[in-house]
């Protein structure tokens, strides 16, 4: 396969997928560098780091982003509330990442033509705090079928952007 690299410049200009990650109170840095790189994968157009969830330019960040966080936008909040409030002003919906009695499988989400989408994230060991899923549109979850039922939350991340990515037609 031939590589392709898109420099800097290129990629701030680029159509991105009308995407943001808000990651609430992730541990691991690594995990964060990882969401910046499927962030970077698939033209998302920003990362939103809330509560104590690591800023580049961490070194852990930088180990597993490889240089996406670079590329691919982020800005900091003192919580995801503060982050939803931020994104619903300029249009999006919101939904959280997270196994509930109400949320719905990710295969069965339909989000209409030309909406924007943020997808929260929480912590690995406790999800996404009950007052910050009380904010948000939806509740989606990843169908498994494992003993766990239970995926790495930057895996998850992957998952999620793949899967919009899919059912937002793009690149357009």
């Amino acid at each position: 396969m031939t590589e392709n690299k898109t420099t800097a410049e290129e990629y701030a200009t680029a159509k991105k997928l009308p995407v943001r990650i808000i990651l609430e109170n992730i541990r691991s840095g690594l995990n964060v560098g990882a969401f910046f790189r499927s962030g970077d994968a698939f033209r998302i157009e920003s990362v939103e780091l809330c509560g104590y969830t690591a800023h580049p330019p961490h070194r852990d960040i930088l180990k597993s982003a490889l240089g996406a966080s670079e590329y691919v936008p982020w800005n900091g909040h003192e919580s995801a509330q503060a982050a939803i409030t931020s994104l619903r002003q300029k249009g999006f919906k919101v939904a959280a990442i997270e196994q509930t009695e109400s949320s719905i499988s990710l295969q069965d989400w339909k989000p209409a033509p030309h909406e924007s989408w943020a997808f929260i994230f929480g912590n690995e060991v406790r999800g996404v705090e009950a007052a910050t899923a009380s904010l948000c549109d939806i509740t989606l979850e990843i169908p498994q079928f494992g003993a766990k039922k239970s995926l790495n939350v930057s895996v998850c991340g992957g998952i999620v952007l793949w899967e919009a990515a899919h059912k937002m037609h793009f690149p357009y």
